[in-house]
């Protein structure tokens, strides 16, 4: 796997992560302030997660076409 196509799959990986985990607050906002916030705590946990993902520990867990292939 390229390493462009890689960084695409990490991303998007991470991203449904940090989303599944905020949706629930996402769903039950009903106005812009609360969706705002909801938003705001998916953001943060797919930026948690991409920073977990980032760690050579974490790197060696995931299979070999996930990986970050640093050389």
């Amino acid at each position: 796997m390229s390493q462009p196509a890689r960084r695409t799959v990490r991303t998007v990986t991470q991203t449904v992560l940090g989303l599944a985990a905020g949706l629930p607050l996402i769903i039950d906002a009903a106005s812009i302030p609360q969706t705002a916030a909801g938003v705001g705590l998916a953001l943060a946990i797919t930026g948690g997660i991409t920073r977990v993902m980032a760690l050579p520990v974490v790197d060696n867990l995931l299979p070999q076409w996930l990986r970050a292939g640093r050389q």
